[in-house]
């Protein structure tokens, strides 16, 4: 598990990190060759983050290329204070994602099911290589959607709770509470438990914002 919880200002960054905040700044200057060369190394994150909250291929395909153009149009809206570039994409592909889901109301397990396998490695494999890969994306997928994409953005993508909140827009401690249910009904879900009413109430009446 990814419990890093240092900030995320430009103070704490990799030189990865650093080089992306490069990139963006040459953009906002006009630089075609950097957009290239920052979707070349944040494009498939992005998208793997829109696929797992959305189960939807054409979805993913639709608020990636959604969130790079609104980069481009608002580079110089980025601040290194407030956190990294790829939080940064996180929190455009997590709004126009939530915007999807708003409009259907829910996720269908059978566009889950037939998705395109991720080869990425992830701090779950270790999980999916003792349980049958269906059922632990079914249970990732049938999470509500602020349990989700906690549990995409720090299980699956790795990143620290700093980074996670300044994606979400919220405090760290909710980041750190949401994905400690998280976790809890995952575990349930893949023993075939209930969650219990009072726990169901919960999950219903919990929103994405705090």
């Amino acid at each position: 598990m990814n419990d890093a919880e240092a900030g995320c200002g430009a103070d704490a960054m990799t030189p990865d990190e650093e080089q992306d905040v490069h990139f963006v700044q040459q953009m906002a200057s006009g630089d075609e060759q950097a957009f290239l060369m920052l979707y070349r190394r944040r494009q498939g994150p992005v998208f793997r983050f829109a696929l797992r909250m959305s189960g939807n291929p054409l979805v993913a395909e639709e608020v990636t290329q959604d969130t790079f153009v609104a980069l481009v149009k608002d580079a110089s809206g980025y601040d290194p204070a407030r956190g990294t570039v790829a939080s940064y994409l996180f929190g455009i592909a997590r709004n126009l994602v939530l915007r999807h889901l708003r409009q259907r109301t829910y996720v269908g397990l059978d566009e889950v099911d037939h998705a395109p396998e991720d080869p990425s490695p992830s701090v779950l494999d270790g999980l999916t290589r003792r349980a049958d890969i269906e059922r632990v994306r079914r249970a990732v997928a049938s999470l509500p959607p602020a349990y989700r994409e906690v549990v995409v953005l720090c299980e699956l993508e790795g990143l620290a709770y700093a980074e996670a909140a300044a994606a979400l827009a919220c405090p760290i401690g909710t980041v750190r509470s949401r994905l400690s249910r998280a976790r809890a009904l995952l575990a349930a879900k893949l023993r075939g438990e209930a969650v219990g009413v009072r726990g169901i109430a919960q999950e219903q009446a919990l929103r994405w914002t705090s």
